[in-house]
């Protein structure tokens, strides 16, 4: 079976309903970063990141997986398939997906604020929509925050993310700027046998190197195309 790893970002949950950080009247447009998403805000104003936060898991909790989703959790059926995000919302495993590496994080999970805990693998899922910074604490007595990588973090998964990358046969881009780094840098990380594709509508060579086939297209329009062309190709394989 064939080893197909999809690389998610917000233009993929654009189309559930869930805004994006970037585009015009996206979430930017109405926050500054350094006030809600920095380790320094949280230290200077946790009310107001938690309150950011909070609305923003109750956007994910009202939205659904799209089409899209759906169709990256079919290719299970036919193929080894991962799925990697920039994604803070949980709609690729709601859609079915198993092997899903967040790498900036799960919005539906907290963890601890204390000193060093940025690092920590113990997650705490959170049930609803709301955290409440007197009455949600770890065992150790400190708030807990949302599960977000924020800007000046590390990006602890990124490591794992760049193995499945350059082990990958099929490596899909899909609904992704390609300008948050490092992690846009995992284009570059695919071997020279990989076939590659990048689906966005605004698409072209300059975002990625002309290994990539371009689809110009939205997520749930080129993921239709590609799934059909995937699963012609692979199904019968596996029969």
């Amino acid at each position: 079976m064939p080893k197909i790893v999809i690389f998610s970002g917000a233009g993929m949950s654009a189309e559930s309903g869930i805004n994006t950080f970037r585009d015009h009247d996206g979430l930017w447009e109405n926050y500054k970063i350094e006030d809600v998403a920095t380790p320094e805000a949280w230290q200077r104003n946790p009310e107001l990141v938690q309150r950011f936060y909070n609305a923003r898991r109750k956007n994910v909790l009202e939205a659904q997986p799209n089409l899209a989703h759906q169709l990256i959790a079919k290719i299970q059926d036919f193929s080894q398939c991962y799925v990697i995000t920039q994604n803070i919302d949980d709609l690729h495993e709601r859609a079915g997906n198993q092997h899903v590496l967040h790498l900036h994080g799960n919005i539906r999970l907290a963890k601890s604020s204390a000193p060093g805990a940025q690092y920590s693998e113990t997650f705490y899922p959170i049930q609803g929509w709301e955290l409440n910074l007197e009455r949600d604490k770890c065992p150790q007595g400190y708030p807990l925050r949302p599960h977000v990588v924020w800007f000046g973090e590390a990006v602890p998964a990124y490591e794992h993310a760049t193995q499945l990358v350059q082990d990958a046969d099929i490596f899909i881009v899909i609904g992704s700027s390609l300008v948050v780094y490092p992690v846009a840098g995992l284009i570059h990380e695919i071997p020279e046998s990989c076939e590659a594709y990048y689906i966005d509508p605004k698409a072209d060579h300059l975002r990625v190197p002309p290994q990539y086939h371009l689809i110009p297209e939205t997520a749930t329009q080129g993921m239709q195309s590609l799934f059909t062309q995937l699963e012609e190709r692979f199904s019968n394989h596996n029969l």
